[in-house]
């Protein structure tokens, strides 16, 4: 029987461990569709990025109450996978509380440490809970939001209290095997919080107290397991991508706009010609219609964003009623590389669907309504630019499509003509100051 448990465990490990790698490398060549950038310079500022945003999660501070709520679902996530370890090679092996014996007292205290944790996680999540669906903060009740994102945030915070509530309960029932002697279930010291739950399952037989113990093991290891492969599909991704999104963040300042050297060079040579190459290319493309026409990084921010709304709630447009999201912009781009992937995956190489990300998935109002402010990017936790996005396809509504307002025409044409968005020649340009 032992051995059959040993065999199902490796199982079970094997194909969740095998599917996750899959849609992993999935994941990544979806973001390795975008244009080469190069984001390796400064690798020690790079690294202080990744600490202080990543994993101190510094820019969530800006709220401490929040920051410290969110950090213990956080921490709970990270340091309660040290348990998980434990559980996965006694599931190898055959063994109970491996790291007992080896550990000794520090083990207990160890042990302690996961269930405070454990009940952290638990209350803050039922606050997490009660701030989307009761106390309905305005963020969590935006309309880009309806449907499966905002069921998708439920159902983690759920899944992750019952996953805390199976390994305290897991523990009392162990607790109460110890105290009675069961050579399966060696004394490792008092639990706290399981502990006090211990009590409830006195009465209960050897037999049921095992059963309910290996129901526990078994729902809290499967579960992790399923949540391992349910994070790939959901915006809780970020508990992953977080880290190099944050190393490979942009080190310049955060309002610093990119100019486009092909436009530069188009300028230089009208100027002067006699600099233009004979033998120069033209530009393939202005700006961005299709997530190909992004860089990797974009698509890494896509798959980074944490949908927590906090860029929108800043957005002066979203604030003044203007359709324009910039969490619905993030959402969009990942939504249109995920579709392009499974279009690859179909076809083996990518097909001509007759969409893009542009139109199809974002359109000109929402484009417009932006004001490159850059607000959204210094709220973001997780250092993503919804502005790149938004600016490359505007570069291509513009250059491409020569799709502007009349008064942006307006401001262009003076521009080029007079080198100033107003309509003044550069001779007069100074006469305000003679009047």
């Amino acid at each position: 029987m032992q051995y059959l448990q040993q065999i199902l465990f490796v199982a079970l490990a094997a194909v969740s461990v095998w599917l996750f790698a899959r849609k992993a490398g999935q994941i990544r060549r979806n973001i390795l569709l975008g244009k080469e950038e190069a984001l390796n310079d400064q690798p020690a500022l790079r690294w202080r990025n990744l600490l202080l945003l990543a994993l101190g999660q510094k820019k969530m501070f800006s709220n401490p109450l929040v920051a410290i709520m969110h950090f213990v679902i956080y921490a709970g996530f990270i340091i309660i996978n040290l348990e998980v370890l434990e559980i996965v090679l006694d599931g190898i092996l055959g063994k109970h509380r491996l790291f007992a014996e080896p550990l000794g007292a520090l083990y207990n205290w160890l042990i302690n440490a996961f269930e405070f944790l454990a009940v952290g996680v638990i209350l803050v999540c039922i606050v997490f809970l009660s701030r989307r669906n009761i106390i309905k903060l305005k963020r969590f009740i935006s309309k880009d939001l309806n449907g499966w994102p905002r069921s998708d945030a439920n159902y983690i915070l759920i899944t992750e209290i019952v996953l805390m509530s199976l390994f305290l309960t897991m523990n009392a029932t162990d607790l109460v095997l110890q105290t009675r002697g069961d050579s399966h279930y060696p004394a490792t010291g008092s639990f706290y919080f399981s502990g006090l739950l211990s009590p409830i399952f006195s009465g209960f037989s050897d037999g049921t107290l095992v059963a309910i113990e290996r129901t526990c093991w078994w729902l809290h290891i499967a579960g992790i397991f399923a949540f391992l492969n349910y994070l790939p599909y959901s915006k809780h991704l970020h508990i992953m991508l977080a880290f190099p999104n944050a190393y490979y963040t942009r080190l310049e300042s955060p309002g610093k706009m990119k100019n486009m050297p092909s436009v530069q060079n188009e300028v230089l040579y009208a100027m002067q010609p006699e600099l233009a190459p004979t033998d120069a290319a033209p530009p393939a493309r202005f700006g961005a219609k299709d997530v190909f026409d992004l860089s990797w990084k974009n698509l890494l921010d896509a798959y980074s964003c944490t949908e927590c709304g906090r860029c929108s709630a800043a957005c002066p447009a979203n604030t003044t009623g203007k359709l324009l999201s910039p969490r619905k912009i993030m959402m969009a781009t990942r939504d249109r590389l995920e579709e392009v992937g499974r279009n690859i995956d179909t076809n083996k190489s990518f097909q001509d669907d007759g969409k893009s990300l542009l139109h199809d998935y974002i359109s000109v109002e929402e484009l417009r309504a932006c004001t490159t402010c850059n607000a959204c990017v210094e709220e973001c936790p997780v250092s993503i630019s919804p502005l790149e996005i938004i600016t490359e396809l505007r570069r291509s509504l513009i250059m491409e499509e020569s799709n502007a307002p009349q008064e942006w025409n307006g401001m262009f044409s003076n521009t080029e003509n007079n080198f100033a968005p107003w309509k003044f020649s550069p001779e007069e340009r100074d006469q305000w100051a003679t009047q």
